[in-house]
């Protein structure tokens, strides 16, 4: 009796060695057969898939055989491995093991959008929306509506995002982009603030970057962005108005067609720099860290003006009889693109496009302006 028990001890362990090891080599051929795809293909995974769930459904679309030994491996071997949201790419002649090893090593497809130093808040909404991989969640909002869903209630949205470029996946969400970029925008501006020169005409660190956003729009040379924060903080300091066209353009809105006219200029708006003091009430565009580090380091120095040479640099001048000198100069190379700056407010024709020269009016000797 206890030979037959033996008998049948040893045959069921040489069974269960057999069938382990059947089960072993099927599962290792499980791991190693080449996924079913001609082409590239993204696998998308959604927030809250399980392995076991994902290895189903490629079972499923043909991708794969085998799910059931594959869902046993994932448990035995790599429980506790979370399976991040996103896409994942899948290739030909890539194995299961492989397409393992990415989920493990969170290979997710990333996207990228930039956000453009100079863009106003309606060019960032546009942007965001044009990105099919993007969860859209803000489109239909107003913009306060929207802060209030980032959960920045009554701030204004104008230049409070920093312009960058930013990866996300495959389910990240419009908001959760514009949450990185509100707190990289105030990251950076704090950095700056700290290390501000002394006597600055800005009280906190949102008048800088209103200032910035002004540097921002009239810079076409990076180098010359300490230098136009300079003019501008000078005429600050000892009042003389900013008259800057991107203020201008700002106010009129959606109105703007690409020409200022003598009207335009002469507007009240919270933003013409024509006829209110010092600042706009917000920033007018996204402030990259160069226009933010100038307006807190402007350059020093004389000059009180400055005039577009056409090709986006400027000459910088420290009167206003140097400045219409190089006005005159300048004018006689105009093209189609020339950037200048406006011109002070004879008597004309109200609808006639202002030509954005500062040229001295001959009833006003005492004109100022600056550039664009």
């Amino acid at each position: 009796m206890i030979r037959k028990l033996l008998v049948l001890l040893e045959t069921a362990v040489v069974v269960g060695v057999l069938v382990l090891g059947y089960g072993i080599w099927r599962q290792n051929q499980a791991l190693h057969q080449p996924l079913n795809v001609a082409q590239e293909q993204l696998l998308d995974v959604p927030s809250g898939s399980s392995p076991s769930g994902v290895l189903n459904r490629l079972e499923a679309d043909g991708v794969i055989n085998d799910a059931f030994l594959l869902r046993l491996y994932w448990r035995f071997n790599l429980a506790g491995q979370p399976l991040h949201s996103g896409e994942y790419r899948m290739t030909p002649g890539m194995s299961v093991q492989d397409l393992f090893g990415v989920w493990k090593r969170k290979e997710v497809v990333q996207y990228t959008i930039t956000l453009v130093e100079g863009w106003n808040f309606r060019q960032v909404r546009s942007a965001l929306e044009r990105q099919p991989k993007l969860g859209q969640t803000l489109a239909g909002l107003s913009d306060s509506e929207l802060m209030a869903r980032l959960g920045y209630p009554d701030i204004f949205p104008e230049g409070r995002f920093f312009p960058d470029t930013y990866h996300y996946v495959r389910g990240m969400t419009d908001a959760e982009l514009l949450k990185q970029a509100y707190k990289r925008l105030e990251l950076v501006l704090d950095e700056e603030w700290r290390q501000r020169a002394p006597d600055l005409p800005y009280s906190d660190p949102y008048q800088a970057l209103i200032m910035a956003s002004l540097v921002e729009k009239e810079t076409g040379v990076p180098q010359e962005r300490g230098q136009i924060a300079g003019v501008f903080v000078r005429r600050m300091q000892i009042g003389m108005l900013l008259q800057t066209d991107p203020t201008v353009i700002y106010g009129m809105g959606e109105r703007y067609n690409g020409k200022i006219t003598r009207a335009d200029l002469r507007e009240p708006t919270p933003y013409n720099t024509y006829v209110i003091s010092g600042l706009p009430p917000t920033p007018i565009a996204l402030a990259g860290r160069e226009a933010i580090h100038a307006a807190l380091q402007p350059v020093p120095g004389r000059s009180l003006y400055f005039v577009a040479k056409g090709d986006g640099s400027h000459v910088f001048s420290v009167n206003l009889d140097q400045h219409n000198a190089a006005v005159r100069e300048y004018q006689l190379k105009r093209r189609t693109d020339y950037r200048s700056s406006p011109a002070p407010l004879p008597s004309a024709d109200e609808s006639t496009p202002v030509q954005t020269d500062p040229v001295q009016a001959p009833d006003a000797p005492d004109s100022e302006s600056s550039a664009q």
